[in-house]
């Protein structure tokens, strides 16, 4: 199968922190790949260097067959690649569509009827249509968090990294967003999913990446790297 997303011994320090070390990671198109790991693995900033918040100091990262690691983040969207934010980061003093209409423009490059026809779709598929004229500022978490993906949907990715939307919601809420994901994959998108909810990770993926330190830890069938004993020391503190 070919590869959608390939990273390459992709590295990035802070000074003596290191925040990626040599990752090595690969996704094909159609899957869902979670990241775990401890606070401070590495998980939201090998994120940034994905979507291209953080320049890395080696390697190098290829999408779609094109090598995007010098790319704008801007640019980055514009190829298909979409970021959610563990703290959605909305215009607050915007409604819903407006801020999906802004995703629409500058992200899938649309406009008019369009745009119009994909935020429509998107408010659709993701049960806010009912809050379309709504500021986003006076959402609730649930709403909020519908809304994060919502404003990636609207770029019209072809690989979405979706950061912790899980956290901060009840079981329901969980189960809810478990399935929306799944609908978001069956509708051709790809994605890559950092969270520390354990039970999104083994019912909704098809592989786990265990981070620790900036590097892979462990790589394979959910079950057998949350099962490992290295994962399990690092990870789950046993």
């Amino acid at each position: 199968m070919s590869e959608l997303l390939s990273i390459s011994r992709l590295s990035k320090a802070f000074g003596a922190i290191r925040v990626a070390d040599r990752v090595t990671l690969a996704v094909a198109p159609g899957e869902i790949v979670g990241i775990i790991g401890p606070n401070g693995a590495g998980k939201t900033s090998l994120f940034g260097l994905i979507a291209g918040n953080l320049r890395p100091d080696e390697g190098h990262i290829e999408f779609d067959g094109r090598d995007i690691t010098r790319l704008a983040p801007q640019e980055r969207a514009r190829a298909g690649l979409a970021r959610t934010y563990q703290v959605p980061k909305p215009f607050t003093h915007m409604t819903v569509a407006e801020n999906l209409r802004v995703a629409a423009v500058f992200g899938a490059g649309l406009e008019g009827r369009d745009a119009e026809d994909l935020i429509d779709r998107v408010l659709e598929d993701t049960g806010m249509r009912s809050v379309r004229g709504t500021l986003a500022g006076r959402l609730p978490l649930l709403m909020r968090k519908r809304h994060e993906l919502a404003r990636a949907l609207a770029t019209r990715p072809k690989l979405l990294l979706v950061d912790e939307v899980a956290a901060g919601l009840t079981d329901h809420e969980v189960n809810d967003f478990i399935e929306l994901v799944l609908r978001i994959r069956a509708g051709g998108v790809t994605i890559l999913w950092i969270e520390h909810v354990m039970k999104t990770m083994l019912s909704a993926t098809d592989r786990l990446v265990a981070l620790n330190a900036g590097r892979v830890l462990a790589s394979g069938v959910p079950d057998e790297v949350i099962n490992s004993a290295e994962v399990r020391r690092v990870y789950l503190g046993a």
